[in-house]
């Protein structure tokens, strides 16, 4: 699912014109690691061998090594390439990559002269900003409310925050688009979903043809917004 999820975007832009939404990749994105995150944390918990070491750990391990592969080839490309009048925003780039911190960068530098798309090759690490922001704050929340003893309280809680990310998300969209996409305040609810999806799976007992209703849902609605777009080409 994340490879799909991944490809989407890259079909997106590549300007393939049946992935006009290829964004919505990245809210999928978040959903599965709302979910996988969730789950280990929560299995750890459960069996009494959870760390924040091993936890960061692990996270480190998986996402450092491609991360500083991909900014070493791309600082290395744009110094080549790149004017020197370009240079110094590539290293800020690289700097808030490293420190997590990149999708601030942009959403600072977003506006009427803000530089073209691709004149940012690192631009999509504002993703990955936003995931290891979210790495930083949720195992702390979800050790702190596992220890009231509450089988509720977790998803209770995922419930709450997402739906005022959701709500803060659409009046901060009036004013500061940029900031509604780039800030991970207003990505919340995306890794709530994927949080809440661990509960679900849990509780649906004998009701497992929902999945299956939930895939023709989403396919269906896929269709009925593809078939006007056809017609009119």
């Amino acid at each position: 699912m994340r490879a799909v999820a991944v490809l989407s975007v890259i079909f997106f832009h590549f300007g393939f014109q049946k992935f006009s939404g290829g964004f919505t990749g990245v809210d999928v994105f978040f959903v599965i690691s709302g979910y996988l995150i969730t789950n280990n944390i929560v299995s750890d918990i459960e069996k009494g061998t959870f760390t924040f070491s091993n936890f960061y750990l692990r996270r480190v391990r998986r996402l450092f090594p491609a991360l500083f592969v991909t900014i070493l080839l791309t600082f290395a490309y744009g110094f080549f390439v790149f004017p020197g009048s370009l240079l110094e925003p590539l290293a800020k780039s690289v700097v808030a990559s490293v420190l997590s911190v990149s999708n601030i960068l942009f959403w600072s530098e977003a506006g009427y002269f803000d530089a073209d798309a691709e004149l940012k090759p690192l631009l999509h690490t504002w993703s990955l900003s936003v995931e290891e922001q979210f790495y930083f704050v949720w195992p702390a929340l979800l050790v702190f409310l596992s220890q009231m003893r509450r089988v509720w309280i977790v998803p209770a809680f995922a419930v709450i925050a997402g739906a005022i990310s959701l709500w803060a998300a659409q009046q901060w969209l009036v004013s500061d688009p940029s900031g509604a996409f780039f800030l991970a305040p207003f990505r919340i609810t995306e890794f709530a979903v994927g949080a809440l999806c661990v509960w679900l799976l849990r509780w649906r007992g004998g009701y497992g043809r929902l999945d299956e209703f939930f895939v023709i849902a989403g396919l269906g609605h896929k269709l009925i917004n593809w078939i006007p777009k056809r017609r009119e080409q």
